[in-house]
């Protein structure tokens, strides 16, 4: 290069060669051109090497290193590439992701303004199995400010990720701040010290980042984030914010400790719990083994912070009490009921079937306050599980329901409920009866009839997972439906009627989250080919005339 960069972007990358075009070419589309892009390759073993080459011949701007051997992380081939960096500015991008057009303008922007140790910006999110979009902490971008000191907004230690932010080289080098190498999540002891070395940083609301996520990646080529399934994932993430905790207190800035715990239970802690349902015994056992010293070292404000489903669940595990912790995790977030309760001699409720003995297990599975008695019935919490499901005939599905109660909402005797669905605009709603087992528990049996989901005369793609609604009176109660974690799954062609294009419904158990059953259509012959399209086309705008023409055509490619 003969001028002197502004800015230099890092892409790091490890046996990539398929998507380091797309993250290049995104570098390559800056509206800020005057850039340095280093490709710094961690020793790949595959094509990545001479694509780097190639990219490196087509652009004057671009630079590759290849790291001797493999490091095994993300850190080494990151300060690699700042030793040879010629830029006062500096970003880093991850081979799998991009940066949009104008995150180097705006970011450079934000420096020029006014005098700060790094830029930060908003974070998109893409699914690529959905291609959904959301943005990453967005509440934590959503105003433009410069923010003096990290002691002044704690919260901001959610936003974690490295390469959602430009640095001033120069502050790098005064503070001898570089990736920490040999460990997993370094991201976030990075990012930790850059917030409290940092005298000013601001933070602008426009995205500088997109970050592709890959939630059902195979778990061999799975990002770091998404290998939760291994307990040694469990372990590099508790010995990172160790070392947090050490640079807090050696810095002078353990004043944030408490919003730094908070951080760890509502956003590492809480990943974890949420795959508890999906976990063995062994493996429980050895998640509580890593996670209870650490659990204990924290701030007692940072759990009293934590809505109460998740102080539960925390509990449960610092308290032993593992298969309960994985009952107690399913439907986090959703409002989910526990089984049972019980009450003590002042008639405060608790969590599960028995009063805690310590004060601090009975001050943590305390639900008195969560109203499971009184809150009003739209928001009441129930707890309805499928407890069987068998294929029944045609394309019907038998479900076995058993709804708690344990605030005795429900009236004693049997109970109308409604299994709610809807694979596309309008609901397919099954009606069936609950019957008492004993107080607070009722029983009843579904048959879903797959042939009478109304389906758009398109047809439909798609996952959908049904709900169950009660009523009183004139009041409804609309919850979530667990499934058996496991149970063979189900699949069925169906034929649908008046011209709608023939699918392949598959009934499972949802692999991730709460468990809820999950039903998925894939439309399938013909029509699929040639109406879907022709439809989607039209469809938004079409009259009645044209949606009877793509009938018509659907009816005689049938």
């Amino acid at each position: 290069m003969t001028q002197i960069p502004d800015v230099t972007v890092t892409v790091i990358v490890y046996n990539d060669a398929e998507r380091l075009p797309r993250a290049v070419a995104s570098l390559r589309r800056q509206t800020h051109a005057n850039i340095e892009i280093v490709i710094s390759d961690d020793h790949s073993t595959d094509d990545t090497p001479a694509v780097a080459r190639r990219l490196a011949a087509e652009d004057a701007r671009i630079t590759y290193l290849r790291l001797p051997e493999n490091s095994g992380g993300c850190s080494a081939p990151r300060n690699r590439a700042l030793e040879i960096a010629c830029a006062p500015y500096l970003m880093f991008l991850d081979s799998d992701d991009e940066l949009p057009e104008r995150a180097v303008e705006l970011l450079l922007a934000a420096h020029r303004e006014r005098e700060v140790d790094f830029a930060m910006g908003a974070v998109e999110r893409v699914r690529v199995d959905t291609g959904r979009t959301s943005t990453w902490m967005p509440h934590l971008v959503a105003e433009r400010r410069t923010v003096e000191g990290i002691a002044s907004e704690p919260a901001l230690l959610f936003e974690h990720l490295s390469t959602s932010k430009m640095y001033r080289r120069e502050f790098l080098d005064r503070n001898d701040l570089r990736f920490p190498e040999g460990i997993h999540y370094e991201d976030q002891l990075f990012s930790a010290q850059a917030y409290c070395l940092a005298r000013a940083f601001t933070v602008i609301p426009d995205p500088v980042y997109r970050w592709y996520i890959a939630p059902y990646e195979a778990a061999e080529s799975a990002s770091i984030s998404n290998q939760r399934h291994k307990l040694s994932n469990v372990r590099d993430r508790i010995h990172v914010q160790r070392l947090i905790d050490a640079f807090l207190r050696t810095s002078g800035h353990e004043g944030i400790k408490e919003a730094k715990d908070y951080k760890f239970l509502k956003h590492d802690f809480r990943m974890y719990a949420g795959d508890l349902p999906f976990r063995d015994e062994e493996w429980l056992t050895g998640f509580a083994e890593l996670v209870n010293p650490y659990l204990a070292e924290l701030s007692p404000g940072a759990y009293a912070r934590l809505p109460r489903a998740e102080r539960v669940v925390l509990q449960l595990i610092r308290d032993d009490r593992l298969a309960d912790a994985r009952l107690a995790a399913r439907g986090l977030g959703h409002g989910v009921a526990p089984r049972e309760t019980s009450m003590d001699a002042e008639g405060r409720v608790y969590w599960g079937a028995y009063v805690p003995e310590s004060e601090r297990s009975r001050a943590e599975l305390d639900l008195t306050d969560q109203g499971l008695d009184s809150r009003p019935f739209p928001s009441a919490q129930f707890r309805h599980e499928i407890t069987r499901v068998d294929r029944g005939p045609g394309a019907t599905v038998v479900l076995t329901i058993r709804t708690y109660d344990p605030g005795l909402r429900l009236p004693v005797g049997p109970q109308v409920a409604t299994l709610l669905l809807a694979p596309g605009r309008r609901r397919m709603k099954t009606p069936f009866r609950l019957t008492p087992v004993r107080p607070g528990v009722f029983e009843g049996t579904a048959h879903l009839d797959l042939t009478a989901a109304p389906l758009p005369l398109n047809g439909f793609e798609g996952t959908r997972h049904p709900v169950l609604q009660l009523t009183s009176g004139h009041l409804r109660n609309t919850s979530l439906l667990l499934a058996p974690l496991t149970f063979p799954t189900l699949r069925a062609r169906i034929d649908y009627r008046g011209g709608t294009t023939p699918h392949e419904v598959t009934v499972e158990p949802e692999a991730r989250t709460s468990g809820r059953l999950q039903l998925r259509w894939t439309p399938v012959g013909v029509t699929a080919k040639v109406v879907r399209p022709l439809a989607r086309g039209v469809g938004r705008k079409a009259g009645a005339r044209v949606r009877g023409v793509v009938r018509l055509v659907a009816s005689v490619a049938r």
